[in-house]
């Protein structure tokens, strides 16, 4: 479901953002802007291959790893008979650990989500076991799609630790870890605090995180329903199995529920997209708290300068309970008071206008990669569900088929 590059997504990187996060993610960016990794290098995840070997406690386990192919567009065009391409293994955790890094990297992207450690909203019959061929296949298929959505995005494309991630085998994580992206990770703790203490919070994501609750939500309501289903389908053809040889179609349930079960993995992909939706809105819940919090703080910097430089102090404030308890301070204890508290509102104006921009530049570019984000869903799901309903045709098509045949089997008794 990935775009292969045919089809751009819109322009993120660039002059159109100017904050210090996307300064400092200049860095970790390739040359190049504005193509797509995609148009320069071909990837695949070609195959899945069980391990064997020790886990960080030095204990026996097995495992699963994944061969990640790549090979330079200029090798393929220009070449009729291209060199081998470039290969490395990787494991689902490195995976995650790539992700997790493009995360903390790009707050206000809506990164694409791996495929399911553990199999969900599956019909009985089928394994659930991670460790299954089938689905070691299908997740195998996931990462080569979330690989490719990657490398189709406009700014993720051109991420160095990706291209490391996709072209060196052993000194990856070195380097990943050595930009300290575990330590700039923000706590759920933090920016659920957020959520509930912004005064005045962006309408645009209250309303795309209604957006991300709902998509959650009804998709997780079609794969219960596919489940359902495919259960129901199952044992309606195994007991037409034991009609009779004229009903052999019956035993091939299996092969095309699995094929069905291609098409849910699509639908997943979205329901665990919504949790990526509500990350980029967490976010930008946390940067406007800052804000706010750095435009109260210098309000009441202001306040306290104005009190000391009239000599007019509230009764009821803290200040005007000091002056009560303890008398009138001297004109040099207030004129270095005035000085700290002047220090200290330059400084307040400073964070107060970096972090206005730094929301705004925020929204501006989470704003854009929503709306890539809506236009690409609408596109996949329409042709996920468009195919799954020609699958089922198909699939009618060649019951009735089998009834005609057993109908005319009849009549010539």
């Amino acid at each position: 479901m990935a775009d292969a590059g045919n089809k751009e997504s819109a322009p993120i990187g660039g002059d159109e953002f100017t904050n210090t996060e996307l300064e400092n993610n200049k860095n970790n960016t390739m040359v190049e802007e504005g193509s797509t990794l995609l148009r320069r290098m071909e990837i695949s995840v070609a195959e899945a291959e069980k391990r064997t070997g020790k886990n960080t406690v030095n204990m026996q386990e097995i495992f699963t790893v994944y061969l990640i192919e790549t090979r330079p567009i200029d090798a393929i065009t220009e070449g009729h008979n291209p060199a081998a391409p470039d290969s490395l293994w990787r494991r689902y955790s490195e995976f995650e650990i790539l992700r997790n890094y493009l995360l903390v990297t790009y707050p206000f992207i809506v990164v694409p989500p791996l495929p399911e450690k553990r199999a969900e909203f599956v019909w009985h019959k089928l394994s659930a076991d991670n460790m299954d061929p089938d689905f070691v296949e299908r997740r195998r298929v996931g990462l080569e799609n979330f690989l490719l959505r990657m490398a189709s995005h406009s700014v993720l494309s051109n991420d160095k630790i990706l291209y490391h991630f996709l072209t060196e085998e052993h000194r990856w994580k070195e380097v990943v870890y050595e930009t300290g992206f575990q330590a700039k990770a923000e706590s759920r703790i933090k920016a659920l605090s957020a959520t509930f203490r912004v005064k005045n919070p962006d309408k645009r994501f209250t309303e795309m995180k209604h957006y991300s609750d709902e998509l959650q939500s009804l998709t997780s309501q079609l794969l219960r329903v596919r489940a359902r289903v495919a259960d129901r389908l199952y044992g309606v053809y195994k007991v037409h199995g034991n009609y009779g040889r004229v009903f052999s179609y019956a035993a091939s349930v299996d092969d095309m529920l699995e094929e069905e079960e291609h098409y849910a993995d699509q639908l997943k992909e979205y329901l665990f997209y919504a949790e990526a939706l509500r990350a980029v809105c967490r976010k930008h819940e946390l940067t406007q708290y800052e804000l706010e919090t750095a435009s109260s703080d210098l309000i009441s910097k202001k306040q306290q300068r104005e009190e000391l430089a009239t000599g007019m102090v509230r009764t009821f404030s803290f200040k005007g309970m000091t002056n009560k308890l303890f008398g009138q301070e001297t004109p040099e204890q207030r004129e270095a008071k005035l000085s700290l508290l002047e220090e200290q509102i330059v400084q307040g104006e400073e964070t107060v206008t970096e972090k206005t921009v730094e929301c705004e530049e925020y929204v501006k570019g989470a704003w854009v990669d929503m709306q890539r984000f809506k236009e690409q869903k609408d596109r996949d799901l329409r042709e996920a569900l468009i195919g799954y309903a020609i699958m089922q045709i198909s699939m009618c098509k060649k019951g009735i088929q089998v009834w005609t045949n057993a109908k005319e089997c009849f009549h010539k008794m």
